[in-house]
């Protein structure tokens, strides 16, 4: 038997992108990233496998969102008991639990079928910039859709390093 990799178990790897939320509209945020949960920007994507790549999300606390939808939006949960309705307007959502709001958005870009809780479970959230260990991960960031010339797989790239070393190549470059 042969231990070779072949080109298919290639095409099902998976990548970890990174997303800055900041001064992003909260729905269309949400569709791009339900795409790369599901996979559909690979030419190997077939609604019944699993094919989707890791996202990671910082910057959370910074989602916007469009119209009256910040005085509007309410988040509905119900424990299941006569009188369980639990309603939790958006401004409060976004003070206490900002993961939460990309999440139920992302949830609802979704199919809804057995696959949905696996593709979820690879939805990294993070309030701040800060995102740990798993910034180690990030082979894509999100900014403008491209790598930066000067990429190197071992250290995380966000948008706040990015800016930085923009900051220090422009010193350093008159």
């Amino acid at each position: 038997m042969s231990q070779v990799v072949g080109n298919t178990a290639l095409a099902y790897a998976r990548v970890w992108h990174h997303v800055d939320a900041s001064d992003r509209i909260l729905g269309k945020l949400a569709e791009r990233i339900a795409l790369v949960l599901m996979g559909k920007h690979k030419p190997i994507y077939d609604p019944s496998v699993d094919c989707g790549d890791y996202v990671i999300v910082t910057n959370s606390r910074r989602v916007k969102v469009t119209g009256r939808k910040e005085e509007q939006l309410l988040f509905r949960k119900h424990s299941m008991f006569p009188g369980g309705l639990k309603e939790t307007p958006y401004k409060a959502m976004k003070d206490k639990n900002p993961d939460e709001i990309i999440r139920h958005a992302v949830s609802g870009m979704l199919p809804k079928n057995k696959l949905r809780e696996r593709r979820l479970e690879r939805l990294k959230i993070f309030p701040s910039h800060r995102m740990g260990i798993l910034g180690a991960n990030v082979m894509r960031s999100w900014d403008d859709g491209t790598l930066p010339p000067n990429y190197k797989p071992s250290i995380p790239t966000t948008s706040e390093t990015l800016k930085k070393l923009n900051e220090k190549s422009e010193k350093a470059s008159p």
